[in-house]
């Protein structure tokens, strides 16, 4: 905590607080939709250091938090079955589904390992032709590039043993959802500064155009959040709604057209369903026809069997940015990282494991 210390003492995160509370003369509400934004926040003590005019609220910016239980189960069914790798990344095991885990699953006998990468995916399927390897693709517009590129290389390669359950998830259709809803009023947005790496900081053109919504892309040091506070408190004070980048050294307004291109040739979007928030048209990703053969959903008969949501579990209300962690009956109390009623404590970008590890009982 000494750094986070450093860090609020320093000249520059000083300029910047003065600079937003000159400017945040009007109540406003920022949501940063990246957990990792969530972190940095909690764990910097950000929000105590804004004016009481300026309120941040997390939004549905963890993959893993947002997969539903439906789909969840669909990967621990996958687990169950005889002869097949399911291959996922380490945050994702724990994760609890309607009555089970990967991690579960894994005690029970099945063959999940924990993966890096494609990559490590891939060298799964190579060394293991006897067995089926089946790659949980979980991310947003971040890990969608690195998904198709793996089916590109299983293509060129003639592996036939390699497949990838996508649950893949689309920002800017969800965040649309939200705004639509009208649950929650914003007067900014905290836009992603990896997804954006991406797909460009244009993609966010809609919301300042068609909600008069600010959005300022930002990156992930405590510096840079504060700077993208300060962009869009500048922006509320002259009642302007424009996209603005606080992540150049990340960012482009066109994104990595490369990237783009590479998800776009194995992936169209399809509807997909988020945790507490239900089925979004256009928000997912799936297997073009022309790589229907690399579908997990497709090429294995399994049943998940019914979809069970934990009672009082609040996750998917934090997730739409209307409830807060503390607000949870079962938080800290029940719900804890070593006993996960749901994912948002156990992910690492989990506003509830933010909010256990780095917020005060009062908070929210």
């Amino acid at each position: 905590m000494k750094l986070v210390s450093e860090f609020r003492q320093s000249e520059l995160a000083q300029g910047l607080v003065r600079s937003i509370r000159r400017h945040a003369t009007k109540e406003a509400r920022f949501m940063e939709f990246c957990g990792g934004h969530t972190v940095v926040i909690m764990k910097c003590g950000l929000r105590q250091l804004l004016p009481p005019t300026l309120t941040l609220t997390a939004g549905p910016g963890c993959p893993v938090c947002v997969t539903d239980n439906a789909d969840l189960d669909k990967a621990i069914a996958l687990a169950k079955l005889p002869n097949v790798i399911v291959a996922s990344f380490g945050d994702m095991l724990r994760v609890p589904g309607s009555c089970s885990s990967l991690q579960e699953a894994k005690a029970a006998g099945g063959d999940v390992r924990i993966v890096y990468s494609t990559l490590d995916a891939l060298t799964l399927a190579r060394e293991n032709p006897e067995k089926s390897v089946v790659f949980i693709g979980i991310g947003f517009e971040t890990t969608g590039p690195t998904v198709a590129a793996s089916v590109l290389q299983a293509a060129q390669e003639g592996l036939t043993n390699y497949y990838v359950l996508s649950l893949h998830k689309l920002c800017p259709p969800i965040i649309k959802a939200l705004l639509d809803s009208g649950e929650v009023n914003l007067q900014g947005l905290i836009c992603p500064g990896h997804v954006s790496a991406v797909i460009g900081a244009n993609a966010w053109e809609f919301i300042a155009r068609d909600y008069g919504i600010p959005c300022v892309v930002s990156g992930f040091e405590p510096l840079d959040i504060l700077q993208c506070v300060d962009m869009l408190a500048q922006q509320v004070a002259r009642g302007e709604a424009k996209v603005e980048i606080a992540y150049r050294r990340g960012v482009t307004p066109e994104g990595n057209q490369t990237a783009i291109k590479i998800m776009e040739q194995v992936f169209e979007p399809a509807p997909a369903r988020w945790r507490g928030i239900g089925e979004v048209a256009g928000s997912g990703l799936k297997l073009r026809p022309e790589f229907e053969r690399f579908d997990a959903e497709l090429n294995f008969e399994f049943d998940p069997g019914p979809t069970i949501e934990h009672k009082g579990c609040l996750c998917g209300d934090i997730l739409r940015g209307v409830k807060t962690p503390p607000q949870c009956s079962l938080f800290r109390r029940v719900c804890t990282p070593i006993n996960p009623v749901g994912p948002c404590m156990v992910s690492s970008e989990g506003s509830c494991a933010a909010y256990y590890h780095y917020g005060e009982e009062n908070d929210g």
